[in-house]
């Protein structure tokens, strides 16, 4: 038995530990903050609300069915999981609303009563989709990323231009659809996941099959059960968990990792697996000499947005909300530049608004809603409260607008998160929330490797490694890192016996 270590209890630090317990390891997590979940922590306050603090879409079920069946559990056993019907709105200018059925022959009539023919079109596009997400779901994002010769595959080679990885998302887009509104219905995912759509492949049209075929679901109780879930799975595997424990140090010699440095105590390790900031990682627990990449490589990344967001508690209900409502009823491009191209605070923000109450009462007081107010921003950006409050209340006075009346008076909670705390609470590089941006030069073998190159024993994994950002690559991405550390371990024990 190996004895290993995680720093950081996200998605991909807990998959992590849960894979290297089950194969019989000793693990030990060590965690910052004083809960697990990473970005997908809840907080609750005094008078009622939970919140969840991150992820609040949950798409492609069957990565996390096949995480859980994996230690022999259901989902259904951990925790309910509903589909939302609608899965979505989306408000346009001038209020158009447009709701986003969850049955696929209704959105088909949904997008036929937009653009005459699109309804064929939409089949069409999605079952290029449905097969990207197939290839993708199923055997790309589960490479590690390390060599080219894992994509040596006949199969493979000869799908590359289905899988449109060298095409644009936003021609391909165009290629189907003409109305505006379709457009932007197609092209969202992207903005909240890592690029403009005009440098994101058309490879992540799979994330439109994901959201608009596989539906959009929500785990009652929000993201904070499914965070339990993973916690009891690791447990069930032996894992320890250490909360309130950064990690100062990675302690290496000879071109191993030795082991950690946690409140100034030294312990052993036999590998470690990095589920933390990647850029931190090197920058503050390794010599210069030791890290993959420099400053200046960090520097010409291209990073998925930040985000300011609000948490706020209304007393009263809101039954012109549904679940998840997108504010487009600004220009989705002039945004999208504002992110990637030229780095500012909006002029007409895009947002996003959850309201998790209309499916779960046990997030609210009676009577009352939760709510979730994000809006994309380029990283690095300085957020100060008299900033945060102009941006929040372009966004609560275009809400009211929405639903036909103020609520102002009625907020009874309200707490702001951006930039900055993404850097205290995460060490996150420039506060960005989502990861690297999914561009051509930054997909697959092109990521920041899932190994270190100097240290035999140390891996990476979370939203700056393979497959990328988003909660079910993370989940993925710490299976890719479990399966490299064990498969070094046993390499270590054969060159020892032999």
């Amino acid at each position: 038995m190996s004895k290993i270590a995680v720093i950081g209890a996200g998605f991909s630090g807990l998959s992590a530990a849960a894979y290297m317990g089950a194969a019989g390891h000793e693990v030990h997590i060590f965690e910052k903050n004083s809960s697990a979940g990473g970005r997908a922590r809840q907080f609750k306050t005094s008078s009622g609300y939970t919140y969840d603090m991150g992820p609040s879409w949950y798409w492609m079920p069957g990565v996390f069915e096949k995480f859980f069946g994996d230690f022999g559990h259901k989902v259904e056993d951990l925790y309910q999981l509903d589909l939302l019907d609608p899965s979505f709105e989306v408000v346009f200018p001038q209020n158009e609303k447009l709701s986003i059925p969850d049955n696929y022959t209704k959105l088909r009539e949904l997008f036929e009563e937009i653009e005459t023919g699109s309804a064929d079109k939409l089949d069409k596009f999605m079952e290029e989709a449905q097969y990207k997400y197939e290839q993708g779901m199923e055997r790309l994002v589960y490479m590690p990323g390390i060599s080219l010769t894992e994509f040596v595959d006949l199969d493979l080679i000869k799908g590359t231009m289905r899988l449109q990885v060298f095409s644009s998302f936003s021609k391909h887009v165009r290629k189907y659809f003409k109305d505006p509104k379709l457009i932007s219905l197609m092209e969202f995912p992207v903005l909240f996941l890592g690029a403009m759509p005009q440098d994101t492949p058309a490879l992540y049209s799979l994330m439109n099959y994901a959201g608009l075929k596989l539906g959009t679901w929500y785990p009652q109780g929000g993201f904070g059960s499914v965070i339990d879930a993973m916690v009891k799975v690791a447990r069930e595997q032996g894992v320890e968990i250490h909360f309130d424990a950064p990690v100062e140090q990675i302690i290496s010699a000879e071109s191993s990792v030795k082991g950690l440095r946690v409140h100034g105590e030294e312990m052993k390790f036999d590998a470690v697996v990095a589920a933390a900031d990647y850029q931190h990682v090197e920058e503050k627990l390794l010599p210069r000499e030791l890290q993959n990449y420099s400053e200046k490589y960090w520097e010409n990344k291209t990073f998925a947005p930040s985000c300011l967001i609000y948490y706020l508690g209304i007393s009263e209900r809101i039954p012109e909300l549904e679940h998840h409502t997108l504010f487009f009823d600004e220009d989705l491009y002039d945004h999208s530049v504002e992110i990637y191209k030229d780095p500012k605070w909006p002029a007409k923000p895009l947002f996003y608004v959850c309201c998790p109450s209309r499916t779960d009462d046990s997030v609210a007081p009676e009577g009352h809603e939760n709510l979730f107010m994000l809006m994309p921003l380029a990283p690095g950006l300085k957020d100060e409260e008299a900033t945060r409050e102009k941006f929040f209340q372009i966004m609560i006075k275009r809400l009211e607008k929405q639903i036909g009346r103020s609520i102002c008076a009625k907020i009874d909670y309200k707490k702001s998160y951006c930039v900055s705390d993404f850097i205290t609470d995460y060490n996150s590089y420039k506060g960005n929330a989502y990861g690297l941006a999914n561009t051509l030069q930054q997909t697959a073998v092109l990521k920041p490797k899932i190994k270190n190159k100097k240290l035999d024993n140390l891996f990476y994994a979370g939203q700056l490694t393979v497959p990328g950002p988003g909660v079910p690559p993370s989940l993925i991405s710490g299976n890719i890192a479990a399966e490299q550390v064990i498969k070094e371990l046993k390499k270590k024990k054969y060159e020892v016996t032999v």
